[in-house]
């Protein structure tokens, strides 16, 4: 049983102040895009895991833990528990998003293993996949429902949002990653001592996506987290800069980063982009994507 889900590109990210619970109260607009991990589930004797690129993809997984702390592992586990069954399963994972690249791939890879898990084990519609995706982490229930959606709370609790039309991307991958828990704890860092306001919704981001406009939604674009990944990563702003240099209608950081995002005008606008950061060497690679993507797909 193969699944795929895709990444996303946070286009509004709005932080509220720290809570007692340790996490923050957000307004996070997800936007899944056309890069996907695919997991495979196969009947075995124990819960083994392998992780491997994508076919043509640049993106190393060296580095991809291949124990519980995989989330694809975690949602096995807990499919298993769920429905009372050992986990004996064999899961292999294709990695085409950018590792701890503030895209979501740990969490495209547990939605994907939990439809691929739920199926092989033929849940018959028992289990609740966006219930176990909430425990699971705040970004799994958007990579299982993709599209575009308004997301609160800590993100997980999602309204779908009409988008009218399809948007390019180009992503720029940095050498190495960021800790999002270093760059939420960052974030708080540099707003120490100022009053953070309740996070608020962007009615201009919204009539941007809805209309399909993207020049309106460039313009709409924020990520509260940005400053604080720029602070732990001074040179994304070398990256940011270069691709407003070179045409990009819009540029942030996407969701905790490292990697950097840039709206293009049309499908031969990214590519020319996406060549010309190859060519400042500003990124250890890019990558090209449309949006809205669909959500966790059995292939």
């Amino acid at each position: 049983m193969t699944v795929r889900a895709p990444a996303k590109v946070n286009v509004g990210l709005s932080v509220g102040p720290l809570r007692d619970d340790g996490y923050h109260d957000l307004v996070n607009v997800f936007h899944a895009v056309s890069l996907f991990d695919e997991v495979t589930a196969a009947p075995a004797d124990r819960l083994q895991v392998r992780v491997e690129a994508a076919p043509g993809s640049p993106v190393p997984v060296a580095d991809v833990p291949v124990d519980d702390r995989n989330l694809a592992v975690r949602a096995a586990r807990l499919v298993a528990a769920r429905l009372g069954v050992e986990p004996r399963v064999a899961l292999r994972v294709r990695k085409a998003i950018p590792v701890a690249g503030g895209m979501a791939g740990g969490s495209a890879d547990a939605a994907a293993a939990l439809l691929a898990c739920a199926r092989l084990w033929d849940d018959g519609g028992r289990l609740d996949l966006m219930e176990l995706a909430a425990e699971l982490g705040s970004d799994v229930p958007f990579a299982l429902m993709g599209g575009t959606a308004v997301g609160l709370g800590r993100g997980e609790r999602l309204t779908p949002l009409p988008t009218g039309g399809t948007f390019h991307w180009v992503f720029a991958m940095a050498h190495g990653g960021l800790s999002t828990p270093a760059v939420y704890a960052e974030c708080d860092r540099l707003r120490a001592g100022r009053r953070v306001p309740p996070p608020e919704a962007s009615d201009e981001l919204a009539a941007a996506l809805a209309a399909g406009s993207a020049k309106d939604l460039a313009a709409a674009l924020h990520n509260d987290l940005q400053p604080a990944a720029l602070s732990l990563r001074p040179d994304l702003r070398r990256t940011l800069d270069a691709g407003r240099d070179l045409g990009a209608l819009g540029a942030l950081v996407s969701g905790s980063g490292p990697t950097c995002a840039f709206l293009a005008e049309s499908d031969r606008h990214a590519a020319d982009l996406a060549a010309a950061l190859a060519e400042r060497g500003v990124a250890a690679s890019t990558l090209r994507a449309t949006g809205p993507a669909p959500g966790a797909t059995v292939l």
